[in-house]
């Protein structure tokens, strides 16, 4: 009976090693498949703001599935040493190729600059740099107010110059400070222009006053206006309704089209005519003569 009792333990051990060897087997096969299909990819450690050249130590090297790993991702973090971010990475975010300007880029502002842009600054105070809103990245319209010099009209024009720029920095930001305080002190606006649009800022910065006017990111809409001067401006303006924030120009009602008016002047009354008097009888006698014949009245 002891016997017996013995080999059921022993067969129960010893299937359940089985059962364990073969677990761990299946696991071990397994984590050596995923193993397989693991590329190491180098992400950063810290947040890495844009125009700052990459050291060793803001990077570190994950493994990544290759199904997931992003196009143009690095396996070596030796060969991002010395390289300028052109946005902001943030920590445990993968290094990839597009985030990165061409070797040998300086650090600072030059990097964010694209191929055929130039970066020009202008001088700005709470009202032209709306309250300290405008942040590196935002896009905006330049309005300029200038004299024509027509000599036929001597009053001063309000026209949008440039549209859709890109805002580089503000004051020596080109990221968005951290401290609200700094904002409110910026007195010049860095704008991403080409060439010729560098000229036209150059030429209404010295001849009338500039004004910049905030866009939503995902407008890039052209709008052509014919600018206004005062007689314009005291022509008024129709009232049309509030859109919601951020809606697309088709979400947004339709303003209603003007309605010419028409003024009622009071006219004078017009009297009724006077009913023409009843008048006496006459009497008519009918005369003849030879082969004529008329008619006499007698009052």
């Amino acid at each position: 009976m002891r016997n017996k009792r013995f080999f059921i333990v022993l067969a129960g051990a010893l299937l359940f090693g089985l059962l364990a060897a073969v677990s761990v087997s299946r696991y071990l096969s397994s984590a050596q498949a995923y193993s397989k299909d693991l590329n190491r990819v180098v992400v950063a450690k810290v947040a890495i703001p844009v125009g700052t050249k990459i050291i060793p130590e803001q990077v570190m090297v994950v493994q990544f599935p290759k199904e997931s790993t992003p196009d143009g991702a690095f396996q070596l973090p030796e060969k991002l040493t010395g390289r300028v971010a052109v946005t902001n990475i943030a920590a445990r975010e993968p290094v990839t190729e597009s985030r990165l300007a061409p070797e040998g880029t300086a650090g600072g502002l030059s990097a964010v600059i694209p191929e055929g842009y130039r970066a020009m600054t202008v001088k700005v105070d709470d009202v032209v740099g709306i309250s300290g809103f405008i942040m590196p990245g935002t896009l905006v319209d330049v309005v300029v107010v200038i004299d024509p010099g027509d000599r036929g009209s001597q009053d001063p024009i309000s026209k949008i110059v440039l549209q859709n720029i890109k805002v580089l920095a503000n004051g020596q930001n080109i990221d968005k400070p951290e401290n609200q305080r700094d904002v409110n002190s910026v007195k010049a606006v860095t704008l991403q222009v080409t060439p010729e649009q560098a000229e036209k800022l150059a030429l209404a910065s010295s001849e009338g006053k500039l004004q910049l006017v905030m866009r939503n990111s995902i407008d890039q809409g052209d709008e052509q206006t014919n600018g206004v001067n005062k007689r314009g401006l005291l022509n008024g303006e129709h009232a049309a309704p509030a859109p919601d924030p951020g809606s697309l120009k088709s979400e947004q009602p339709k303003p209603a089209k003007p309605v010419a008016r028409r003024v009622a002047y009071m006219q004078p009354e017009a009297k009724p005519a006077a009913a023409p008097s009843p008048q006496a009888p006459r009497f008519s006698v009918e005369m003849i003569e030879g082969a004529k014949k008329r008619n006499v009245d007698f009052p």
